[in-house]
């Protein structure tokens, strides 16, 4: 008789408070996060679509830090390694790739027999979206480098 009771009231009671406000917190938790991955996804899907020349923004990248690879010293890496500095660790190998194909388009472009610190600088500074040319001349001027030859690239 005691089991009877007890049963009955927990089949005729609702869930309690905390857990319908805990289940409304993570399902929102959940969306969330499931936009913000589909965002990323959407921009790394928009950059393997391929362009009227019949590559991607990422073939481009590929092929220039394959066409330049023979010219960069160790110097030149590691002052491509100083400019990344500041881009947080996950994202830094994917920053450097796209800033070391800007450069090493520039420097064949140029026909150099070797990526020069110019050509870093003015790699770094076209490679770096617009929304981020604050950041660019504060990271520039806080180690020294002279960007004043680049100035016309930078939008502020």
């Amino acid at each position: 008789m005691i089991f009877d009771s007890y049963a009955l009231t927990l089949a005729s009671s609702s869930p309690s408070n905390w857990f319908m406000n805990t289940m409304a917190f993570w399902t929102f938790v959940l969306l969330g996060s499931m936009c913000i991955g589909g965002f990323f996804m959407m921009r790394k899907f928009l950059k393997v679509l391929p362009k009227a020349d019949g590559k991607s923004k990422l073939d481009w990248q590929n092929h220039w830090v394959e066409t330049s690879r023979h010219l960069w010293t160790d110097e030149a890496k590691a002052f491509l390694d100083q400019l990344v500095e500041p881009v947080p660790g996950p994202f830094r190998d994917i920053a450097k790739h796209s800033i070391a194909a800007e450069i090493g388009r520039i420097a064949v472009e140029d026909q150099a027999t070797e990526v020069s610190r110019d050509h870093c600088i003015k790699g770094y500074i076209i490679a770096t979206p617009k929304r981020d040319n604050k950041f660019l001349v504060k990271f520039l001027e806080k180690n020294k480098i002279d960007y004043l030859p680049y100035k016309h690239l930078i939008n502020k």
